[in-house]
């Protein structure tokens, strides 16, 4: 299975990048979780932010998870035999970061411009600093998985267009689509902490929404 640079998510590549760090995937999910649950905790208790610990734990959770959606659905894509221009639009292009930063950037757009009072409403009128900037960083790691499954979505639908594949292949590239549904509704645990905010929660209901209909069209047409 090849992980030339290139034909990885970005994700992998900056865990696989570092110099002398040789860990397994399993390792690596697990010691995101780690650090960002203790995050969660640790200042939680300090805070006396508690209320604000289940919704952080929720995500922490989400994002843990879908770390491990993207391992999994990147090497089942590179064991396919589709063509080289395949795993470049997938991989190489990167344009899932893009899509991530995109959708952070509206997300605080949101939160600033939008909704000035968001963050006072979770953690009180003068947030401590150190809450959100491990807040950011949950939130950055969540609209990275965002990214990643719409482009998976995008990508998969240009492949049942273009690409011929034989029956077993067909059949596994419909498993592998029918999981990057799944890979977004992962993200519709959050809805009961979004439910006072509509426009948040209409995201992420439009967003598996979208996914859900891009790869159920390149289903069919596989």
């Amino acid at each position: 299975m090849s992980r030339n640079y290139g034909e990885t998510w970005v994700y992998e590549s900056l865990v696989g990048g570092i110099p002398g760090l040789g860990i397994s995937r399993g390792i690596a999910v697990a010691i995101q979780f780690l650090l960002f649950q203790v995050g969660v905790l640790a200042l939680g208790w300090y805070y006396g932010l508690w209320d604000a610990v289940v919704a952080g734990t929720v995500a922490v959770l989400v994002a843990a998870i879908g770390s491990v959606e993207m391992h999994r659905l990147g090497a089942a894509n590179r064991r396919l035999s589709t063509p080289p221009e395949h795993k470049r639009l997938l991989f190489g292009s990167s344009i899932e970061i893009v899509l991530g930063v995109l959708a952070f950037i509206a997300l605080l757009t949101y939160m600033i411009a939008w909704d000035g009072t968001l963050i006072e409403r979770l953690f009180g009128p003068t947030p401590p600093v150190p809450v959100v900037y491990l807040t950011l960083l949950i939130l950055w790691d969540l609209t990275y998985r965002i990214g990643t499954s719409w482009w998976s979505a995008v990508v998969a639908l240009w492949r049942a267009i273009n690409v011929e594949l034989g029956p077993t292949e067909a059949a596994s590239v419909r498993r592998l689509d029918a999981e990057n549904i799944g890979f977004s509704a992962l993200q519709l645990v959050l809805v009961p902490f979004l439910i006072e905010e509509p426009i948040l929660l209409g995201a992420v209901v439009g967003h598996v929404l979208a996914v859900a209909i891009v790869c159920s069209a390149a289903i069919a047409l596989t």
